[in-house]
Order: C-alpha cells, then structure tokens, then sequence
C-alpha cells in the first residue's frame, strides 16, 4: 500500500468553474492537498450563471468567502420584480415579484435561512473562489491539459500537458476529480451513463454596453422579458435583456429556429433585435460578443468510478432557467469534498464515497428537468397574451386584446394571472432550492414519509429529520450577538448539538476525543436559545441530540432524550461506523483537520 507521502498530491481536479473551484477550496480548507487545474489561461470570461440562491450562499458562508462575494454581487433587493412588457421603454403587461423579494414571499426566504439571495456573474464568483482556495494552500495551474489517466486500487496516475512549453508530464494522486464542464473529457472516460438528449432547442445571446439605468431604475430588476411579435419566437417566445452589472452591463435574448440552421450573429442584426428589446429605434450600444447557445437536457446515472468523480455541467446539462446550473454545481463539490478528505486523512474507508452519487445524481436529474419545464412554462403567459394569432399577430392587436374590457378580456387576463402563477415555480422556488433530502449510506434515515405542509418546490419545509441540512434559528452567542445555527457546525468537523440537559452526548465526545468530532450545546455553553426558536425547530429532546455533517446535512438524531453517557457514547460510535464505512472509528489517527 502507498504511503500518502509518496502521491505527488492527494486531490487531482480538473476544472476551475463553480464545481472545481469550490471542491479545490474545501479540500484546502480541510488541510488536503489539491492541484487543481485548467487547460485555459483564464477563469469565466462571459456572465454564464449568475442567480445565486441561498443553500450555495451558505455555502459560500461555511467556507468562509460570503462576505468577499456579497461585496460583489447584485444585492437580493435590486434582483427584483421580473418585468413582462413589450419592451423596456414600452407598455408593461405583468410583473412578478421575484427571488423572494415580492411582499407575499419575502418572510419565507428570511426565515429560512441567515443567508439572501444574491446575483454573481461567474467572471466575478470564480476568481474569488480560486483566489482563496490557492490562498489555503490549493496549487492552481492555468494552461494546463488534462490527456488521461490510468487508476488502480491505490490512486490515479494522470497525464497532464503544458500548453505553453507543450511538456507532458505525470502526476499521481489518490483521487481525480473532473469538473471540466458539459464537453467532459473525463466522464467520458470513465463511461459514465447520461440520459436526455442535447441541442433541442437554440438561443443567441449579445452582450452589450449601454446605460439602460432610466428604464429600471424606478423597477428595479436582472431580469426583463419582452412579448412582442417583433423580438423573435423560439420555444420560450419571448426576448430578454439581463442586467448582468445594474445598470450598464447587459445580455440580450432571443430564440431561433434550429430547422433553419445557424443564426444570424451579425452586429449588425444583434443591434436591431436589443433595438426591439430596449423599445428605441435609435438606440446605440457598445456590443462586446454575439453567440448562440443550445438547450441541452441531459443527466448523468452514476457520477464515479473506482476513484474518479465527476460533478457540475460534466454531470448535469440544462438551460439557465430557473438560475440552477452554478448552485448545484457548487453543492456538488461541498458534498464531494469533504468526503474525499475523510478518506484521505482515513476517517472513513473509501466505501463511503458511494453516498456522493447517491445524493447527488438525484439532484442532478431534478434540475435538469425543472430547468427544462422552466422554458416550457412559458406558453401559458405567451399564448394569454398573443392568442392563436402569435406569429402574424401585431404589437397593437396584442396590446388591444390585453386591455379588452369586454368578457373576453376578462378571460384573458384571468389566463394571465394564473400563466404568473405557474412562473413562480422557476422564480419564488425556494423548495426546489432548499428542500434536498438525501437518502444514502452516508444519512441514518428514518422510517416514514415526510408530510409536506406546502407546495415543496415553492416553499422551503425546514426540518432535523436525517437527510436534510439543518435547520437555520438565531442563536445569541458569547458576544451577545445573533448567530445562526448553520454558523456552529462545519468547519470539515461532524457535530453533535444538543441541549442544556444533553450531558451524556457532551461526555461521550469528550471521552471519545475523536479528531473530527465536537459537541455544541445550546443553552449549556456559548449559545443561547433566548428567543426559543431554535426550540420551535428543532424536532428533538433537549436531552436528545442530533449529527450534523461537515457540509451541515443532519446524519442521524436521536430525537428522545439520553441520560447516560455511556449509551451516548456507543451510539456515536455505531453510528459514525456505519456512516463512514469505518469499523473501528474510536481508533481514527490524530491528524485534524484544518479549519
């Protein structure tokens, strides 16, 4: 067997977008080494993903950069109220309150977690993720070309190319991670299973520069969407035009029709169709790039094997409806991560990695289906507002039969409201986001199924059942200051939290002394429970206790109180057993990690 010491580094990733980045910033965090790689001499250059929902914030805020991204991003408030109009100068026909900031659903997103939602182009999210993952210690490389590998069953031997000096060279790890995007040459090598189909339908996006700040400023707003005979049909049906920096920066939209072949990208047509969006004839611009960008609807089966994984868009391949691709890719490598480092420290036997396909394949799957119906949810708004007239109809007849004041009218804007309804499904689905429930040899489930009190994909179901993260409360810390529940777990370390009353489960762990393992007890240390809302959620005894994982899913509880430490005590040891996939845990080597 090879001594670590003896693989020129631990972690091998390919790949420095959000998946990349991030699994290289955790295993640094986590005291692994990590070389992480890309075949170009640059992070995202084009605005790619932008929306930025609250389960990756907080993630962004276990790993310690919330504040860097916060200082760069479009604050939650100015994401907006999403505008239905003819164009942006023109006659609105809907809007929709947005992202949690409408009235009706603001109170949802706060309660939920301590974190909002944010917008951050990926030009400005990746450069901060890299940026600290070489600052704890990743070794970064640009330029350089991922060609194969060759694994066994103690590493994976990889060869690399420097695309500057053409040197190739080899490089041995314990584990390869490939997060080199929708094009994967490692998923490809390993023959990982995808189902769905690519290139179904066909966008081009222009991205240009001008100041539009007099058309938003009095609504503000990232996202704008325009019916309108003259901006372009496709599936959706409809124009855009993205804020990607309020308000100078911007992306337009536009469908086409793939059956005719390649579109138009001239400037010069570009220019005519923002003309369209914007609703001035003589409107002028700056545009910096014109491309077309293909709807693919594709999901990985299995994201390893033997010790190469895959995540991000080499696993799961959608549009950008309904704003999922960057957060789940960055979900992907926090669940990886510190999996991979549990293994490598030899917490955990490589066994327990299987859990990573587990719970995040069906992830996968679900938000390439919900991106998908996202474009389809349109047509119920589309055909509201044009009726059977939609590719002959005129902006003035459309307009006409909006405002009909007859019955007819009547139904029409009936039609709309309910169309606005279903569009809520892609921009207030906090349950969609948050409502993850992972079912694997990584989770002690319970028996039972969940009741879900409201729409799951609309709305946010906190809960401490096994599975789940854990839920958010304000605690008041030694400072007297409010802390979040989710701010006393991680750090790469299990936790056990209980209450005042818990004395068993805090003996148990320090009796155990295991180097991953802490205990936290509310009302019985630091952290108090003044307002009692961690009392309202958290589903247990006070003597009862739960298991929350490093990326802050809930492992196991114990929901009944315990008064001996040690039946504490063999509990823990059973379950992170079986967990961890590691016979004799109370035995784990003394080499914390690093937090």
């Amino acid at each position: 067997m090879e001594n670590r010491k003896d693989f020129d580094t631990d972690v091998i990733v390919v790949g420095t977008g959000p998946m990349g980045g991030t699994t290289a910033l955790a295993l640094a965090t986590y005291g692994v080494r990590v070389h992480v790689i890309s075949k170009h001499n640059w992070l995202a250059d084009t605005p790619r993903a932008h929306i930025t929902n609250q389960r990756t914030v907080e993630v962004l805020r276990s790993l310690g950069i919330e504040e860097d991204v916060r200082k760069q991003a479009t604050p939650w408030e100015l994401m907006g109220d999403t505008l239905f109009a003819t164009s942006l100068a023109g006659p609105e026909i809907a809007r929709l309150g947005t992202w949690g900031t409408g009235y009706l659903r603001r109170g949802d997103y706060e309660i939920a977690s301590p974190c909002p939602m944010l917008d951050v182009p990926q030009p400005i999210m990746e450069p901060i993720i890299v940026n600290a993952a070489a600052h704890r210690g990743a070794q970064v490389s640009f330029n350089t070309e991922y060609l194969g590998h060759v694994q066994d069953a103690q590493g994976v031997t990889v060869r690399l190319r420097n695309r500057i000096s053409g040197h190739e060279y080899e490089q041995r790890a314990q584990f390869l991670v490939g997060a080199d995007g929708a094009r994967s040459r490692i998923a490809e090598d390993i023959g990982l299973p995808l189902e769905g189909v690519l290139a179904r339908a066909g966008t081009v996006y222009a991205q240009f520069k001008a100041d539009l700040s007099q058309y938003v400023a009095h609504r503000p707003s990232i996202l704008h969407w325009f019916i309108n005979p003259a901006a372009g049909f496709g599936e959706i049906g409809m124009g855009l035009l993205r804020a990607v920096k309020p308000w100078d920066e911007w992306i337009a939209g536009w469908g086409f029709d793939m059956s005719k072949g390649a579109p138009d990208l001239s400037h010069e047509t570009a220019l005519e169709k923002i003309r369209t969006l914007v609703g001035d004839p003589d409107f002028t611009c700056e545009i910096t790039s014109v491309s077309p960008w293909y709807v693919n609807r594709q999901y990985a089966l299995k994201y390893s094997r033997g010790r190469v994984f895959c995540g991000g868009d080499a696993v799961h391949r959608h549009p950008p409806s309904s704003g999922l691709g960057l957060n789940t890719s960055v979900q992907d490598g926090f669940n990886l991560s510190w999996k991979l480092a549990y293994v490598v420290k030899g917490y955990a036997s490589s066994d327990h990695l299987v859990s990573y396909t587990q719970e995040r394949a069906p992830v996968g799957k679900q938000i390439v289906e919900r991106a998908n119906q996202s474009r389809v949810d349109y047509a119920p708004l589309r055909n509201a507002v044009y009726g059977s007239g939609a590719t002959t109809q005129t902006l003035e007849t459309m307009l006409q039969r909006v405002a009909d004041p007859t019955p007819e009218g009547v139904e029409i804007r009936s039609a709309i409201a309910a169309a606005l309804e279903l569009k809520s499904y892609e921009f207030n689905a906090q349950g969609t986001e948050m409502n993850q429930r992972y079912t694997s040899v990584g989770v002690v489930s319970e028996d039972g199924e969940e009741e879900w009190l409201r729409d799951p994909q609309l709305h946010h179901q906190a809960t401490s059942a096994p599975g789940a993260k854990l839920p958010h409360a304000w605690l008041v810390g030694p400072d007297g200051k409010r802390i979040s529940t989710l701010d006393v777990v991680g750090d790469g370390s299990f936790t056990i939290l209980t209450g005042e009353s818990g004395a068993a489960w805090r003996d148990a762990v320090q009796s155990l002394g295991l180097p991953y393992l802490r205990c936290v007890s509310i009302g019985a240390g630091p952290y108090s429970d003044p307002y009692y809302y961690w009392h309202k959620v958290r589903e247990i005894h006070e003597a009862g206790c739960l298991l929350v994982r490093p990326d802050g899913v809930v492992a196991w509880r114990r929901q009944d109180a315990e008064w001996s430490a040690d039946s504490a005590k063999q509990q823990i040891v059973a379950v992170l057993s079986r967990l961890l996939q590691a016979p004799d845990v109370a035995s784990a080597p003394a080499n914390g990690l690093v937090a």
